[in-house]
């Protein structure tokens, strides 16, 4: 059972990510019926720790703090020069070694990445950060789409907010679904959060930038709402359509079909956004066709729904 819990602070730690640790572990909870944690953010040296806030953080515990701990988490660090020292490495590696549960928060996946840990593992971090780490750690299975990912009992989770989904993950597993929940209540937060970080990556829809192939992409992206194959592209640009598709993947490193669905994405998710138009209008105007079609594509790409979605970014803005 989870009972003991330790965080490493390193510098330049995130505070509302270290604080969402605190929230989650480090308040005495017993009279609402939540179990209690011993818990502890230490440092290298027990020292104190600046944040990327500006101020400096005091910290009671050294590194010694976390041989005994349950649980040892890593703080996001903003500083991408700044590699862990090797006591912090070795710490993570004996908690691993002894069974107990290893968790990184956003760029705290960098540290359990020079530790080993995430060889051979899927894992995550914040999707501005996941090429970097995949090309730090090839050994690392990086999905730069999910929230939070478990491999074993190494935990590692995207930026920010998603801290709250993955310590809820592990205390439902730890305790139960009921005690997860409860703990959400008190924090005002949804117990489960539908979908990935997919669906939090700015894509902003972009001008066509094509050596020969300009023309007909601009024709298309001007008219998503008609029917458009692989042919009737390629009889855009007067070529056969295994040249055409050929010459599309030279210049832009998709398939036509890849491409085309992406753009229409790409305008779904603008149109929810920023207009009030109903999932059946936007399908028949992305060129989807029907609101079944539209749904697929948002789960299959973004894990979530276009109604979901609608909720989560429409624009606060009357339109």
């Amino acid at each position: 059972m989870l009972r003991n819990v330790a965080v490493i602070a390193l510098p330049e730690v995130a505070v509302f990510e270290l604080g969402v640790l605190c929230e989650l572990f480090g308040y005495d909870r017993t009279a609402d019926g939540l179990p209690a944690y011993d818990f502890a953010v230490c440092s290298l040296d027990g020292g104190p720790v600046p944040s990327r806030a500006g101020f400096d953080i005091s910290v009671r515990h050294d590194l010694s703090r976390a041989e005994e701990a349950d649980l040892v988490v890593v703080a996001p660090f903003d500083n991408p020069a700044f590699e862990p020292p090797a006591p912090v490495l070795d710490a993570l590696r004996r908690a691993h070694d002894r069974g107990a549960w290893v968790m990184s928060v956003c760029t705290g996946a960098f540290a359990l990445g020079a530790a080993g840990l995430l060889d051979g593992r899927r894992c995550t971090t914040h999707w501005l950060h996941t090429a970097r780490l995949a090309r730090l750690y090839p050994a690392a299975i990086v999905d730069p789409d999910v929230l939070y990912v478990q491999d074993g009992r190494v935990l590692t989770s995207a930026g920010t907010a998603a801290s709250i989904d993955a310590g809820l993950h592990l205390i439902r597993q730890e305790h139960s679904t009921a005690v997860a929940t409860m703990l959400a209540r008190r924090m005002v937060v949804p117990p489960h959060r539908e979908g990935g970080q997919a669906q939090y990556i700015e894509t902003p829809l972009k001008s066509v930038q094509c050596e020969t192939l300009q023309p007909v992409l601009t024709a298309v992206l001007a008219s998503l709402d008609r029917p458009h194959t692989v042919e009737t592209m390629a009889e855009l640009a007067h070529m056969a359509p295994r040249t055409f598709a050929r010459k599309f993947r030279d210049e832009t490193g998709a398939t036509p079909h890849d491409w085309l669905i992406s753009q229409r994405m790409l305008l779904a998710r603008n149109l929810l956004e920023e207009t009030g138009l109903g999932v059946d209008a936007i399908a028949d105007r992305t060129g989807f066709g029907s609101a079944a079609t539209l749904r697929h594509h948002f789960a299959q790409r973004l894990s979530t729904t276009p109604q979901a979605y609608r909720g989560t970014f429409r624009s606060s803005q009357p339109v």
